[in-house]
């Protein structure tokens, strides 16, 4: 029978919060805009136009913002690199015949070039997608848990009716994790393969 695991992206299988905040300080630079890249990679989540918007960003400059975000995006991504524990965590998936799905905030070509730089093969990508806005694509990739670190991915993986894994590796913390609707919260992907071999037997 397949089976298959949905996985969130930036700071849960990888560490984005350098290169997101060095493309935000660039574009924040050329834009004149006050906005401070550490604080926004720091609130890792939403997808860019919410977090921008949350920032302080005015509206009538956040499309062109986000356009030049991502024209110069592709020159920090080999910056960054796979959180602790995400290599084994995908690898512990597939040896046990399961399907590997990443469902992200992140839009969706950028995130295809950090699978492609960390040489890593999913059965299935699909970006641009937050919180409930997620369960969607896990229902219809036939997801059985999703892994995140953000209280949106929690709701996605409730509202999917999924098993929903927290990870406190990004800005929510275990506590609101599970007041999310976290059946289970791991330090980091370090302790996925033990749990999912747990979970499976």
């Amino acid at each position: 029978m397949t089976w298959t695991v949905g996985f969130d992206l930036d700071m849960t299988l990888i560490n984005s919060q350098p290169g997101v905040a060095k493309a935000i300080d660039t574009i924040a630079a050329e834009f004149g805009s006050p906005l401070q890249g550490e604080q926004i990679a720091a609130r890792l989540g939403p997808p860019l136009p919410m977090l921008l918007a949350d920032a302080g960003a005015p509206e009538e400059l956040i499309p062109g913002m986000v356009a030049r975000y991502r024209a110069l995006y592709p020159t920090v991504v080999p910056l960054v690199p796979a959180m602790p524990g995400a290599d084994a965590a995908l690898a512990a998936v597939r040896s046990r015949g399961g399907k590997i799905l990443v469902v992200t905030g992140k839009h969706q070509p950028l995130a295809q070039l950090h699978i492609d730089e960390l040489g890593w093969q999913v059965d299935a990508l699909v970006g641009d997608l937050w919180s409930a806005g997620k369960a969607g694509a896990l229902r219809a990739h036939g997801a059985s848990i999703y892994v995140g670190d953000h209280t949106g991915d929690m709701h996605g993986a409730r509202a999917a009716e999924v098993h929903a894994v927290g990870v406190s590796t990004g800005p929510c913390d275990a506590a609101e994790l599970r007041a999310a609707g976290a059946d289970v919260v791991l330090t980091d992907l370090t302790e996925f393969p033990d749990w999912l071999t747990g979970y499976r037997s």
